[in-house]
């Protein structure tokens, strides 16, 4: 059995999608699609950057969905292959979600350069944090985040197995939960460079505003199952799917349970879509039962379409 896998925010870089749009006239489509859909050129920011206007959140999000629905277009026509399952990381979700015919890619790209903004403006630069601990169990996260709190916002973000939970909250709770990370488990805690504090509570008024943007947002039944971020387990409900995408803005990625769940299904085949290889790796690290590679440039599909089935 096959999985779709898609990447989320981290996976950008300044010349992505470049490649696949100059031999691929589907993924120079995609590109055009997204340039129409959000009124400014993405495109130009994905080939040509400049990083700092990338990496902003608003940007990085539709740049991101944006190249992985080109490589996934490019993917389909060459080679034929359709997923008997899809699943995504947080903003890969909505790419997962546009790949199982549940969400039209016009309106995921408005979306989530909406979300990017929403999350942004959630919390003050500089008032809240997230880092990864090495090496705790689930049960140990949670409890350094409980002794690190101190009447702060600290929770863990993403379960993303392989040994690695990121935890998100008030910078100064964080701060904390680093120094105390080794006390509960932890080999290492590794302070990350956002720009907000991810799936916590601190995103409560981004859930909000993106409750009302995707009330007008039109949802149809998946053509096949989503592994979603917020339960682990597998959906096909368009209304559900809408729920759970603001169910997402604050609660943790469990992405270690997702792919487990992956494995369950009868998943033993999985490729990521889009940029980097991120996925691919906790994939590995998670379990041995499904072999993974990446899709991103035209020498992947090239590579694909030429494979035997």
């Amino acid at each position: 059995m096959l999985a779709f896998l898609f990447p989320g925010q981290g996976s950008q870089a300044v010349g992505m999608g470049k490649a696949l749009a100059e031999r691929h006239a589907e993924a120079r489509r995609t590109f055009d699609e997204a340039d129409a859909a959000l009124g400014y050129s993405i495109s130009r920011l994905c080939f040509e950057g400049p990083a700092e206007e990338l990496t902003l959140t608003a940007n990085a999000q539709p740049a991101i969905l944006t190249c992985s629905i080109a490589a996934l277009r490019c993917l389909e026509q060459e080679t034929g292959l359709r997923p008997a399952v899809v699943a995504g990381h947080s903003l890969g979700e909505y790419s997962a979600l546009v790949a199982a015919g549940a969400l039209a890619f016009a309106d995921a790209v408005r979306v989530v350069h909406l979300r990017g903004r929403y999350m942004q403006e959630a919390v003050p630069a500089g008032q809240g944090g997230m880092a990864a601990l090495i090496g705790p169990s689930a049960e140990q996260a949670a409890a350094l985040c409980a002794a690190a709190a101190e009447g702060e916002v600290l929770s863990p973000a993403n379960f993303n197995g392989g040994g690695q939970i990121v935890i998100a909250g008030h910078a100064g709770a964080v701060q904390r939960a680093v120094a105390r990370a080794k006390e509960h488990g932890a080999k290492r805690a590794i302070p990350l460079q956002v720009s907000a504090p991810f799936h916590c509570a601190l995103m409560a008024p981004a859930a909000a505003r993106l409750a009302e943007t995707l009330r007008d947002i039109r949802f149809v039944d998946a053509a096949v199952p989503v592994v979603t971020n917020v339960g682990a387990e597998p959906n096909q409900e368009g209304e559900r799917a809408r729920a759970l995408l603001v169910q997402q803005v604050t609660a943790p990625v469990r992405w270690e349970e997702s792919v487990l769940c992956l494995a369950r299904l009868g998943v033993r085949r999985a490729l990521e879509i889009g940029p980097g290889k991120v996925l691919a790796g906790l994939v590995k690290r998670i379990t041995k039962e499904i072999e993974v590679a990446n899709v991103e440039g035209p020498d992947d599909v090239a590579a694909l379409a030429k494979a035997p089935s």
